[in-house]
């Protein structure tokens, strides 16, 4: 009896250390912060096979988060409209409950920021 006790205990415990997550395998998800003086696109294609678009991201703004399955992710960035649109293409592993701002900084720079949703 004794040892039931002890384990029920301890699933107990490591129930309610899972349960103080605040992000309980969630899609990843990412926005757009344009502080350049250029448009920003975002393509989001997953390992699956969907896609997600954050366009026309104006100088001074910020898009929504949108989310996306987690695992291989394919993204398109483009910098610029017409002719003098420039695009960056990275690929990376996206994991769940992480968020990720893609941030054109003042002098047109792209940059990344990733954020654990459990922090």
């Amino acid at each position: 009896m004794k040892k039931v006790a002890i384990i029920l205990s301890l699933i107990v415990m490591a129930m309610s250390f899972n349960s103080c997550k605040k992000c309980k395998q969630e899609h990843p998800r990412a926005r757009v912060v344009n502080n350049g003086s250029e448009d920003v696109s975002v393509q989001i294609q997953t390992s699956g096979g969907n896609t997600v678009n954050i366009n026309n991201i104006l100088p001074g703004q910020s898009s929504d988060y949108v989310s996306y399955a987690p695992g291989g992710v394919d993204f398109t960035i483009t910098v610029g409209s017409g002719g003098s649109a420039v695009n960056y293409n990275i690929s990376v592993i996206m994991e769940e409950c992480f968020e990720y701002d893609i941030v054109l900084d003042a002098n047109n720079v792209i940059s990344s920021v990733p954020t654990d949703r459990n922090e």
